[in-house]
């Protein structure tokens, strides 16, 4: 910003000389206030002592505005409901954990011929085939869309899921399966997939090309990311280009339950300055303390970088993934908060308002 300083030049009455002038100049320099100052000073010229006083005008920088993700009206919500779903085709289906993972987790593309027009960072509703024991439809199950707006083939004619097949053992001892995840993890290429949504506006990826992005996952957790990283480092668009810092902190279990990282390597190679991940192996990995290093964990290990970033009005923060890994990072912010004076949970619930916090917790 620039500033103008006017000074006004007086020379105390003499027989030789009497002179007044005023001048401006503009010095390019930025200041965060916005206020008058008088500097007085006295200087000689031609040996003739005069009072100088320079009025200093400044203007507090305009701030940017911010443009709310959720303030688009292209945005699509609800075009399908339960009682009249789309109905796309399963085009693909495979496992992506490995065969020793604890748990089996897929991916799968489905068909939408353009007709669900949907965001990254939004969701989809699923119908499983089949009645429940009082013989009604099942109920409907939301997932996060692991793919971009263009999707995995890029033609926007695609939706695509990651789901873990849930598989547990009650208190009776019996063994249950989750009707939906495993719907959607048995579906053979070919098969019907009733679909309803999009749904969702938490998620959305903010507009501001030179965000900070900062993703914390777990599990599947990671599929509104995919679907930003597609985005931002596999894609090319006319009016998008990133150019900011997406950071990326995924837990699982073990290795063979990583999901996606031969494509988070290729983004590093392609987008060395751009994007960073780390990941958080809770049963094969610890910290120097000999904790198991789950998400926050690893968190702990940057945390004055990350709340430095968090002190900067364009990071903006999405957690994704089960519920409890929320206390975890709230426990780290409140401590590093605390070292300068703030209230984390006043401060979350500004950068919450701000749209600079987002969660989508299950």
């Amino acid at each position: 910003m620039a500033m103008t300083v006017n000074a006004a030049v007086s020379l105390p009455s003499s027989k030789s000389s009497s002179l007044s002038f005023k001048n401006s100049i503009t010095i390019p320099e930025r200041l965060n206030f916005n206020k008058s100052i008088l500097y007085p000073k006295n200087v000689t010229v031609g040996g003739n002592v005069i009072s100088i006083r320079a009025q200093v005008t400044t203007e507090a920088p305009a701030k940017a505005e911010k443009i709310s993700k959720k303030d688009d009206e292209g945005i699509v919500v609800n075009k399908f409901k339960p009682k009249e779903p789309y109905v796309g085709k399963c085009l693909l289906n495979t496992k992506i954990t490995g065969d020793d993972a604890p748990g089996e987790t897929w991916h799968m593309v489905f068909s939408t011929e353009g007709e669900v027009p949907y965001r990254e960072g939004q969701s989809i509703g699923v119908l499983a085939d089949g009645l429940d024991k009082n013989g009604k439809p099942h109920k409907l199950r939301l997932y996060s869309i692991a793919s971009s707006a263009l999707g995995d083939f890029g033609n926007s004619q695609t939706v695509s899921l990651c789901v873990k097949r849930l598989v547990y053992t009650n208190e009776q001892g019996e063994i249950v399966k989750g009707v939906c995840s495993n719907f959607l993890c048995d579906l053979k290429p070919g098969a019907d997939v009733k679909i309803t949504g999009p749904v969702g506006k938490e998620m959305l990826m903010p507009k501001d090309p030179n965000a900070t992005i900062i993703m914390l996952a777990t599990g599947t957790g990671i599929a509104p990311f995919r679907s930003f990283l597609w985005k931002m480092f596999f894609e090319k668009h006319d009016d998008y280009k990133y150019n900011g810092l997406a950071w990326l902190f995924l837990g699982v279990p073990t290795s063979s339950s990583l999901l996606y990282p031969e494509e988070f390597e290729k983004m590093k190679e392609k987008a060395p300055n751009n994007f960073r991940v780390d990941y958080a192996i809770s049963r094969e990995q610890t910290n120097e303390k000999g904790e198991k290093m789950y998400i926050q964990t690893r968190m702990a290990q940057y945390a004055e970088e990350l709340w430095e970033l968090l002190k900067k009005d364009n990071t903006y923060v999405y957690m994704c993934g089960l519920k409890g890994m929320e206390k975890g990072i709230d426990d780290i912010m409140t401590s590093l908060a605390a070292r300068d004076g703030i209230d984390w949970v006043e401060y979350k619930r500004d950068l919450k308002k701000a749209e600079q916090w987002n969660v989508e917790v299950y």
